[in-house]
């Protein structure tokens, strides 16, 4: 994914109620833009961080500015929630995951569950479907270990169960992780601060669900699904 027009460099002021953030431009305008992520961003919000800005012209904005890369921990990180979907169907297309290749059809966006929709629909006449759920990871403690969830997500834990319940009717379901960061080698779900969640996983791998993470190279013009990485599942035996 390239970014066009090409971002903006910036200076984090603040990053405050949830969607919004104050920035200083190179040239010294200050700015107040639009934070696509409602996320707790843990590590991510230092005042004076480098940062990288969408600019978008159209009238039905409130805010012409969008917050996209984030420098922080010696690399660059992306933060918009909207573009994991996007990058998923890149790396599936690409063929980074073996296990989700090959399918003739690709859709977005479609129905499943309770009153829930799946991020990815694959389907093939020979192969069957999968529904493919995808999160978006920025979060690090550890060096070369990313974690999800960053913070509680009641509403993961309850796709999970879905999805659990959807593979027990036939189908395929499988979690992909879409990790907005090039600094990692392996991810592990985050039961320390969101303990439902990591049991909801637990159950969910224990019905069939499967799971899958992909790392992405960022830089100031593109972000790239590069490589198919190990999730480490020992902290959540003892849930």
């Amino acid at each position: 994914m390239i970014f066009s027009p090409p971002l903006i460099p910036a200076r984090l002021v603040r990053r405050y109620k949830r969607f919004l953030f104050d920035a200083l431009l190179d040239d010294g305008t200050e700015i107040t833009g639009f934070c696509p992520n409602t996320g707790s961003m843990r590590g991510l919000t230092e005042p004076g961080s480098r940062i990288w800005l969408s600019q978008h012209q159209a009238a039905t904005r409130k805010y012409a500015h969008a917050l996209e890369l984030v420098e922080a921990d010696g690399t660059v990180v992306g933060v918009n929630t909207a573009l994991p979907n996007r990058l998923a169907e890149e790396a599936i297309l690409a063929g980074l995951v073996p296990k989700l290749a090959g399918f003739s059809t690709l859709k977005r966006e479609q129905r499943y569950g309770r009153n829930s929709r799946i991020d990815i629909l694959l389907d093939d006449e020979t192969k069957g479907s999968v529904h493919v759920e995808v999160k978006n990871v920025h979060f690090i403690r550890e060096a070369g270990l990313a974690e999800f969830p960053d913070s509680v997500t009641t509403r993961g834990a309850k796709h999970l169960d879905e999805m659990g319940d959807l593979v027990e009717t036939g189908p395929r379901a499988a979690m992909l992780f879409v990790i907005q960061r090039a600094d990692c080698d392996r991810l592990r779900i985050c039961a320390d601060l969101d303990p439902g969640y990591g049991r909801a996983f637990t159950r969910a791998i224990s019905r069939g669900v499967e799971a899958y993470a992909v790392r992405c190279r960022l830089d100031r013009f593109k972000i790239v699904p590069e490589s198919l990485i190990p999730i480490d599942e020992d902290g959540l035996r003892a849930l």
